[in-house]
């Protein structure tokens, strides 16, 4: 007899439709046979429990997405970033269904949640490795704080009124001095998030690399930059800042940054595992999710049908 398919069951459910998203999403995958397992606050959230038959529940404290085929996210990014966070120890892939804004980590969309069911019934998936950050926070040779980041590794100032007082470094080599806002460690995943936001560049998933934005520097060379995924960037907080800084992890797990303070960021250890429901082009993705104005663009085959017709004239 084949052991069980189980898939773990994430839900925004603070929100109403969250809640009636992922209570559809339980009875449908339970209706084929699957196992649905859930975070006990969840499912009390839901209504739902082992007495509704395929249902088992666990502890975020556990291991939640161990034994899992996949885990079904119901949310926004930020509910695929706490996924990311809750599976990191299995790298069980995620598939996120959207009910935020851009949702540019989700896959499927609220009204796709019939076929995105139906996919993970027929096991008609794929799932992609995306490049993650480990950062870790030191004073001296003391560590202070170490944990990983999806999207971005933030340094900001803690006091709106004053500037961080910063030098950054690439690979053992200090670069320059910034007096700024702070300054952002993207990966190609996170160049649509903060990094974004920061005008820092757009990076295809697949490439790999590290990216260093600062925010409102005050220097003449304050530029993005990317570099190579060996590298090891690094922030010194100068020990003469008046203020501390903070450091933002994917904007869920923060740590103060005394002044002394130096954060390293490199490449991840692990990877974090993202369902593709679709083959569809990154270009794609980026002109649905940011309603980009395309029209006017006739592509190749039309190039090629409107000069083979000229030339027939």
């Amino acid at each position: 007899m084949s052991p069980a398919r189980r898939v773990l069951v994430l839900a925004h459910t603070g929100r109403a439709d969250a809640r009636e998203a992922a209570r559809a999403c339980v009875r449908s995958l339970t209706g084929h046979g699957i196992v649905v397992r859930l975070l006990v606050d969840e499912a009390a959230d839901l209504g739902l429990g082992p007495s509704d038959g395929l249902v088992e529940t666990t502890s975020a404290d556990d291991v939640p997405g161990e034994g899992c085929e996949l885990v079904l996210v119901i949310g926004g990014d930020g509910s695929i970033l706490r996924a990311a966070e809750l599976t990191r120890e299995t790298t069980t892939p995620l598939l996120g269904v959207n009910l935020g804004h851009v949702g540019f980590l989700a896959e499927a969309e609220q009204d796709d949640i019939e076929s995105t069911i139906r996919a993970i019934v027929q096991r008609n998936y794929t799932a992609e490795d995306r490049l993650t950050l480990d950062v870790r926070v030191l004073l001296g040779k003391e560590v202070l704080f170490s944990t990983f980041a999806l999207n971005e590794a933030s340094v900001e100032k803690a006091a709106r009124e004053r500037m961080l007082e910063v030098v950054v470094e690439v690979d053992g080599r200090p670069l320059s001095r910034w007096g700024c806002d702070g300054v952002v460690c993207a990966t190609p995943t996170g160049s649509t998030a903060y990094n974004f936001s920061a005008g820092g560049p757009v990076v295809w998933p697949e490439v790999e690399a590290l990216l260093m934005v600062p925010l409102s520097a005050h220097a003449l060379f304050a530029r993005p930059m990317v570099v190579a995924p060996s590298s090891v960037l690094a922030i010194e907080v100068l020990s003469d800042t008046e203020e501390p800084g903070v450091l933002w992890c994917d904007g869920r797990r923060t740590v103060g940054l005394p002044p002394g303070a130096r954060i390293e960021v490199r490449r991840g250890t692990h990877p974090v595992r993202l369902v593709r429901l679709h083959q569809a082009p990154f270009t794609d993705r980026l002109v649905a999710k940011f309603d980009l104005p395309v029209e006017g663009w006739r592509g190749a085959a039309e190039r090629r049908r409107r000069e083979g017709g000229d030339a027939d004239a």
